[in-house]
């Protein structure tokens, strides 16, 4: 019974049966998590979600009836403690940031392996954000091309401690908490600490919020 309720439920939405059958497919061996539902698009998943109480709502962007948009903004404004992991093909960064805006706490493409999809639901669940790697370089390009376009940056820089600069290096070059506090000697409480500063003080919401200020202030090598 305890070790049932310890599951991570998850609801996966995709208006393809063949991709909904292929996470399936990959998830269903793992012991820590249970599929609760499928859904083929934006509405049902917005049903399921006050019907089944999932953990984590696996999340395709591009759907009939209602898009994956959309439907992450409703979900997460019903029902809070929901989490939203998307799972789509493309990686314009105009779908990422609607997805961003709209609550999704990762951003995945399809073309990850099941590892990388457990490690992106388990990160969500925790509260933490998680972008695939071409999801990042996808970020870091748009940020570099925002750079060259603006020969000076606008406003006079935040100042960081020292500290503060290593951790955000670390979290730029990928690094999760738990690697950040190994390499740099200090509990994951101090990371945490030294990531919230870092959210207040540059302004940033996320983790890309926070790659984008380290390139635009030249902290990002």
């Amino acid at each position: 019974m305890n070790s049932e309720e310890k599951k991570i439920k998850l609801l996966i939405v995709d208006d393809h049966q063949i991709v909904r059958d292929g996470i399936v497919a990959l998830l269903q061996s793992d012991q820590n998590l249970v599929i609760a539902g499928e859904a083929r698009n934006g509405k049902m998943a917005l049903e399921l979600a006050g019907e089944l109480h999932p953990d984590v709502v696996i999340m395709d962007v591009s759907m009939p009836v209602m898009d994956g948009i959309t439907s992450t903004r409703l979900i997460r404004e019903k029902y809070p403690e929901i989490k939203v992991l998307a799972l789509t093909m493309t990686n314009e960064l105009e779908h990422i940031k609607n997805m961003i805006d709209a609550g999704a706490g990762g951003y995945l493409l399809k073309n990850s392996g099941k590892e990388e999809l457990v490690t992106a639901i388990n990160e969500v669940l925790a509260g933490h954000e998680y972008f695939s790697g071409e999801v990042k370089d996808a970020i870091v390009r748009e940020m570099m091309k925002k750079k060259s376009a603006n020969d000076r940056l606008a406003g006079e820089p935040i100042p960081l401690t020292l500290r503060e600069k290593d951790v955000l290096s670390l979290i730029v070059r990928e690094f999760t908490n738990s690697e950040i506090a190994e390499k740099l000697f200090i509990s994951v409480r101090t990371v945490d600490a030294h990531r919230r500063n870092l959210l207040e003080k540059t302004g940033a919401r996320n983790t890309a919020g926070l790659v984008k200020y380290a390139i635009e202030n030249h902290l990002a090598e």
